[in-house]
């Protein structure tokens, strides 16, 4: 919902609302709408949210003739081009998407922190975002194995460009003081085109079977619940056992 203060119909047809307007434009020109501390998160929709991906070329055609990506994808593999636009100081959770993709810094800077994949376990994840909300000062007494993870980090200025492979996780700041973050993002497929669910214009929800995995997780925990706690326990150690056995990639000097 918008709204815009200042600015309210009226049966008056004189000249009434100009000093309304007079104000509204005065405080637009604050440079904020409710408070100096206020943070902006903005992202480009496609042109219906509901279906549509975001696309640079389509939307905002001027900039996306502006940039030039090295060919990282074919045609038939993109997916998305995403205008995002975060005031300074803002932090973007700690996250993975499921699409590889390309991050372009065009005005401002941008701090960048990646984990590796594998460091699932350590970042006390919930759906796709980490519990970690602070990773400069984390509650170590809460997430103590957050300690463990290892950074990647790196500050982008106007002109670059970082690759961030699907399921890497990255926390994004617009530290400043240089004002606005405005980027980019181009997303896309990797995987077979059948293995994306196609119902997800964000590309956010993870793969089909991954999904499938997840639902039927869901159901072992349910039917675990009907045992008495003792063989629960043993089962679920079971299952677990079996899941890295099987799922978790081997070392190169075990076979």
């Amino acid at each position: 919902k918008v709204v815009c203060r200042g600015w309210a119909p009226s049966k008056d047809r004189s000249n009434s609302y100009r000093p309304r307007a007079a104000a509204a434009a005065a405080e637009a020109e604050r440079g904020y709408f409710l408070a100096p501390s206020e943070k902006y998160y903005l992202r480009s929709l496609g042109k219906d949210v509901r279906k549509d991906p975001a696309d640079l070329s389509k939307d905002f055609p001027s900039l996306a003739a502006e940039i030039d990506l090295p060919p990282l994808y074919t045609p038939e593999e993109f997916y998305s081009s995403v205008l995002r636009v975060s005031s300074s100081g803002l932090h973007l959770w700690t996250h993975y998407d499921v699409m590889d993709n390309a991050l372009i810094q065009i005005r401002g800077s941008k701090r960048v922190v990646l984990f590796a994949p594998s460091d699932a376990d350590l970042l006390y994840m919930r759906g796709d975002k980490s519990e970690v909300v602070d990773i400069d000062a984390p509650d170590l007494a809460r997430f103590p194995l957050f300690a463990q993870a290892t950074p990647w980090e790196c500050v982008m200025s106007p002109g670059d460009v970082i690759f961030i492979p699907a399921l890497w996780f990255h926390h994004v700041v617009a530290p400043g003081p240089d004002g606005p973050s405005v980027a980019v993002n181009v997303f896309w497929r990797h995987l077979p085109r059948a293995q994306y669910d196609a119902t997800d214009p964000y590309g956010n929800r993870d793969p089909v079977p991954a999904q499938r995995a997840m639902q039927q997780v869901a159901a072992a925990l349910k039917s675990l619940s009907e045992l008495p706690p003792d063989h629960r326990d043993f089962f679920a150690r079971r299952l677990v056992a079996r899941l890295r056995a099987e799922a978790f990639p081997r070392p190169p000097d075990s076979d």
